[in-house]
């Protein structure tokens, strides 16, 4: 067969030919390179060695340095995004009294898992600023067997009662042992106070006073605030008697109320709520209102006691706030909750509160809370005949505005909480 010789195909021959030869060159050093390699022979210069040869040598060396200054170059490029991207901190929160699951859903609205309320177990994350928080309560978290993970705690208490007080007291000696032990380096206690504001029993573990409690947020107006280390906590709705989580909707807002006020509670003996429901019953106003009147307070709502308030709270356009053994009471929150202006008896309640200009519900109060305030139940009659002259725009457009504002103050409240921890824990990081 005819192959036609062009210029390629000599090219080709003599580059073969150039590669036998380097190859048997390679054979011939390789024979030798064991005898000569105790010296150079006959004082003649050192052999050419195949090991020593390489023609691709100078890129090789190129090629390597072009390959590290990438990764540098790469390196530093991290190292920016990671000076750029603010740093992340971890907080646990140790949920060992009710008020737990109202900052955690209702304040930092939170998950929790498994959803069913009485779980002995139940968990959550989230984030929050620059802080990751998880979130453990219910039954089943005891001490030791909690997982920590990290260095900054925060712990839920209850110390409104003595048997309370026992139950938070060994908490707090726990979490001192962790603080001793140098795993855990901050704290904070969140703290459901006693509700005539004496809670001498946390001031020696406060770091003030030289313990290792480095914040304290406590419910009602303590006389302990100062804004720098003790701040003052909102109460919120009853978490204890299962009051949920209510997400307004159109129908929350819009809908004509049949009813001017609602009040269902204990009346106590001797107390401003007799003279409430005295008020109602001599103006015929009882007729325009839902009111129920126990004599004994119940801890627990049954299923169907619950439906009742919360129907009755959605029915109302305002919601009756008598004082009770503090002003503040759950009632407040779980009117706003519905759209349900509250009517607050705006009355100092005995006990060593503080009672500043603007205690009581210090608080609501700096947070511009829409409420109806009045200092005696004789001022309801005319409080209501004003609401019947109301228009139901007037009052969607007041439902609304009640609605947004708690919405804000619930987001006010998560935010400072954050940042205090923040500034607080973390100010040297």
């Amino acid at each position: 067969m005819y192959t036609r010789k062009g210029p390629f195909t000599k090219r080709w021959r003599a580059a073969t030919q150039c590669t036998k030869v380097i190859s048997r060159v390679h054979r011939v050093v390789k024979k030798e390179t064991g005898a000569l390699s105790d010296g150079v022979k006959d004082g003649g210069a050192a052999p050419f060695l195949a090991r020593d040869w390489n023609p691709w040598e100078d890129e090789q060396v190129d090629y390597n340095s072009a390959l590290t200054k990438k990764r540098q170059a790469f390196k530093q490029h991290l190292s920016r995004i990671d000076q750029n991207e603010p740093k992340r901190h971890r907080v646990q929160i140790w949920g060992k009294a009710a008020i737990g699951i109202y900052l955690w859903e209702h304040i930092l609205e939170g998950p929790l898992n498994p959803s069913d309320k009485i779980a002995q177990w139940r968990e959550g994350e989230l984030q929050s600023g620059k802080i990751d928080f998880s979130f453990y309560t219910g039954p089943a978290v005891v001490q030791g067997h909690v997982p920590l993970d990290m260095n900054s705690l925060v712990l839920v208490l209850n110390g409104r009662e003595q048997q309370k007080v026992s139950y938070s007291t060994r908490w707090l000696e726990h979490v001192q042992a962790l603080v001793q032990s140098r795993t855990v380096s901050h704290v904070a206690v969140v703290l459901l106070g006693n509700e005539h504001c004496n809670n001498g029993f946390i001031a020696p573990y406060l770091k003030r006073n030289g313990g290792f409690v480095d914040l304290l947020f406590v419910v009602y107006d303590s006389p302990w605030v100062n804004d720098k280390d003790v701040f003052q906590w909102p109460l919120g709705v009853a978490t204890y008697r299962q009051f949920p989580m209510i997400r307004p909707n159109a129908q929350l807002i819009t809908s004509n109320r049949p009813y001017l006020c609602n009040f269902l509670g204990t009346i106590y003996k001797n107390s401003s709520r007799e003279i409430l429901m005295q008020v109602l019953k001599q103006s015929g106003l009882d007729k325009e209102c839902i009111t129920t009147a126990r004599e004994k307070w119940l801890p627990q709502e049954t299923a169907d006691s619950l439906k009742r308030y919360q129907t009755a709270l959605a029915q109302s356009e305002l919601t009756l706030c008598p004082i009770g053994i503090n002003t503040e009471c759950y009632r407040i929150y779980e009117a706003c909750s519905y759209g349900s202006v509250p009517v607050v008896e705006d009355v100092l309640t005995p006990g060593t509160c503080a009672a500043g200009s603007s205690s009581p519900l210090r608080l609501l109060k700096a947070a511009g809370a829409p409420f109806v305030f009045i200092s005696n139940w004789k001022e309801l009659p005319a409080i209501l005949e004003r609401e019947r002259g109301m228009s139901q725009e007037q009052r969607v457009d007041r439902r609304r505005r009640l609605l947004e504002w708690y919405a804000s103050f619930r987001q006010q409240m998560k935010e400072r909480f954050t940042e205090v921890i923040e500034e607080t824990f973390f100010k040297s990081g």
